[in-house]
C-alpha cells in the first residue's frame, strides 16, 4: 500500500527531517501552483514521470522554469526514447495520481524500480518545495534534508543541468541550420 500524506510527513518527523507544509486548493499544473502559492520562496519543482523504450521509470525532478529537452536527456542519460509514463504506472509506483507527482513518493517500496534525475537547477535553492503525495499540499523541505531523505529511502539522484543540457541542444541546432 502506498503511504497517505499523514504517513509521509510522520516519516519525514521520524527521520528528523524538518518540514512545513502549506494547504492551498489542487494545482495540476506548475502555472496553477505558481498562482496559489503566495510568496513561498525557494525552489519550487516540476516532476515528469518518465518511461524509455526498454521499460525503465525514470522520475525527472527541475527547477520549475527550467525547459526539459527529453532527446538531450535521453543521451545524457544513455536511455532509449524517453516518454511520458502512463498514469497506471505512475499510480502502481509511485503510488499517486497525474497532478501529484513528487519526488517524496520515492519513499513507497513500489518506487523501487523508478530512477531518479535531479536538476541542478533546482538545487540552488533553499529551501525545496513539493507536494506531499497530493496536489493541495506543498511541502517545503530544506535542501540539505531533501538530500538526506533521498538517502533514506535508498534514491541516490543523478544530478543533470537540465537547462544546460538543453540549451546545448538547441545551440547545436541552430549551427546545423546554418
Amino acid at each position: 500500500m502506498p503511504l497517505t500524506d499523514s504517513e509521509l510527513l510522520a516519516r519525514l518527523d521520524a527521520l528528523g527531517i524538518a518540514h512545513r507544509t502549506h494547504d492551498h486548493a489542487p494545482a495540476h499544473t506548475v502555472e496553477e501552483a505558481q498562482a496559489l502559492r503566495g510568496a513561498l520562496v525557494g525552489g519550487h519543482a516540476k516532476n515528469l514521470f518518465l518511461k524509455d523504450r526498454k521499460g525503465g521509470f525514470w522520475l525527472v525532478v527541475a527547477e520549475e522554469n527550467t525547459r526539459v529537452d527529453l532527446t538531450a536527456l535521453e543521451k545524457f542519460l544513455q536511455a532509449p526514447r524517453l516518454s511520458f509514463g502512463a498514469a497506471e504506472a505512475m499510480t502502481a509506483l509511485l503510488g499517486v495520481s497525474p497532478g501529484s507527482v513528487t519526488p517524496l513518493a520515492l519513499a513507497n517500496e513500489s518506487a523501487a524500480p523508478v530512477r531518479l534525475v535531479l536538476d541542478e537547477g533546482l538545487m540552488a535553492f533553499d529551501p525545496l518545495h513539493f507536494h506531499p503525495l497530493r496536489n493541495d499540499r506543498t511541502t517545503a523541505l530544506p535542501r540539505a534534508d531533501f538530500l538526506r531523505f533521498l538517502e533514506a529511502v535508498g534514491h541516490p539522484p543523478l544530478m543533470a543541468d537540465l537547462a544546460g543540457l538543453a540549451a546545448a541542444r538547441a545551440a547545436a541546432r541552430a549551427a546545423k541550420a546554418d
